[in-house]
């Protein structure tokens, strides 16, 4: 084995303007990823009857709602190869390589025939771009969750890794406020005729300018440690590293089953139940949706900081609590709101509880693997979930609403987050996880020498 490379020392100002850097970097390229993610469910309401005509209004939103969860299939394609190349070639060139995948998605949608125009070959079209879209995310959230988290100072880990969420909630704010914008520059036919490819074709513009920003990123210290310790780029991110760690990866799947149930329960779904449930305008709901998210993004790094100081488990446990007893009259009550201002409560609310999980969640999955699999580590067994349960959520919803069922869907997300409470009970608290070679000689956590770390994530085999 060859010696281990020499990482040269950096000065301290160099080190946080790294830092800077990355989370900037970082966080305005998710930022892109998730808007033409996220905004294919936000105009759903748009262009449904243009691929899918007909009466029923219900199904047609359950048509666009199935390809919407189609492209959750998709993500753990994207977890695996991405997260791979992630572990082997670094997480930079795997975030270059997302946001690529999500720039030809997007001109896909934006220039897709009707069914007027080409019978159901645009659904196809359509089809064919959320697979794109979902082999890109699924990529896109174990890397920039990585990245994030390596490239944040240890004991603010918490902090630096929920910018993932709000970039995230910041890529649905974008959407919103687009669709906001063309809602008072548009008629509705306008809107509903050809006003809904405008976002999409501004995706695939901002995502060329996201792929620019990402080729100037540092790659994080970790990685760096991890490649030049002698270690063949063959030897990590691999099935049979990936088997080794399979305790740690069924807790990624049971910790997300309930959080990322609330979340698009919470977020994509939300407009449309208040709408079709509610009967709220769309004007109204849409709003009610833009200023909640706005809310969501802001006490995203408050909740991330306050981990930080007293781990993540009360957090994910507090979430799991009011998400399992606090859906059923949570929704109940959104379903008889009648104004904006009622609506918004609820939807705070709710989204405050669902803070405890999306705020920390990528961290603690990070903090669970060492450097040479933790990109794949977390990007499969997140992908599987958020594909069975997360993908699913909206269409689950739609399905029982159809049925003159749609309080099920309510008792469907508490018990998802029961599963989700047990996980959390269980694991470890991984606030004190070191995450390099460096942290874990040095034995210090947030500027604090430890007697010794509560969990090790490093692996420190060579």
């Amino acid at each position: 084995m060859s010696s281990p490379a020499v990482t040269p020392r950096l000065s301290t100002g160099e080190v946080r303007s790294n830092r800077r850097r990355a989370l900037i970097g970082g966080s305005l390229g998710n930022l892109i990823e998730w808007y033409d993610w996220f905004v294919y469910a936000s105009f759903a309401i748009y262009f449904a009857d243009s691929f899918f005509p007909g009466e029923n209004t219900t199904t047609q939103l359950m048509n666009t709602a199935g390809i919407f969860a189609v492209g959750f299939v998709m993500r753990p394609v994207g977890g695996w190869v991405l997260g791979r190349a992630a572990d082997r070639r670094g997480r930079k060139s795997a975030l270059t390589l997302t946001v690529s995948l999500m720039s030809v998605a997007a001109l896909l949608v934006a220039v897709a025939p009707t069914y007027d125009q080409a019978g159901y070959f645009g659904a196809l079209i359509l089809l064919l771009a959320r697979l794109l879209q979902g082999m890109s995310i699924g990529g896109e959230y174990a890397a920039s969750a990585t990245y994030l988290t390596e490239s944040s100072a240890p004991g603010r880990r918490g902090l630096g890794s929920s910018f993932q969420y709000v970039s995230m909630t910041c890529g649905q704010l974008l959407g919103l406020a687009i669709l906001i914008t063309l809602q008072h520059t548009l008629s509705a036919s306008q809107l509903t005729g050809w006003g809904w490819r405008i976002p999409f074709l501004l995706g695939s513009v901002f995502a060329v300018v996201v792929f620019w920003l990402r080729r100037r990123l540092s790659e994080t210290e970790a990685f760096t440690e991890q490649s030049g310790h002698g270690e063949s780029a063959d030897a990590r991110g691999t099935l049979k590293l990936l088997w080794q760690h399979r305790r740690q990866a069924v807790m990624v799947m049971a910790l997300t089953i309930g959080g990322t149930v609330a979340y698009y329960t919470y977020t994509t779904y939300l407009t449309k139940y208040l709408i079709a449930s509610a009967g709220l305008p769309k004007n109204t709901a849409t709003l009610v949706s833009f200023t909640a998210l706005a809310f969501f993004a802001v006490i995203q790094p408050l909740a991330g900081a306050l981990s930080d100081r007293i781990g993540r488990r009360p957090l994910l446990i507090t979430f799991a609590v009011g998400c399992t007893f606090g859906t059923y009259p949570i929704m109940s009550a959104l379903r008889s709101a009648s104004t904006y201002w009622s609506a918004l409560a609820l939807s705070v609310l709710a989204l405050v509880i669902v803070t405890g999980y999306t705020s920390i969640n990528a961290a603690v999955k990070a903090e669970l693997f060492p450097t040479r699999i933790r990109a794949l580590g977390v990007a499969v067994p997140y992908a599987i979930a958020n594909a069975l349960f997360g993908g699913t959520a909206e269409y689950v919803a739609l399905w029982f609403k159809d049925a003159g069922h749609e309080t099920v869907f309510f008792w469907y997300v508490s018990g998802c987050a029961l599963v989700s409470l047990v996980a959390y009970v269980l694991m470890p608290d991984t606030r004190n996880a070191t995450l390099s070679r460096a942290e874990a000689a040095s034995g210090q956590t947030g500027g604090k020498v430890l007697p010794a770390p509560v969990h090790v994530a490093a692996d420190t085999t060579g």
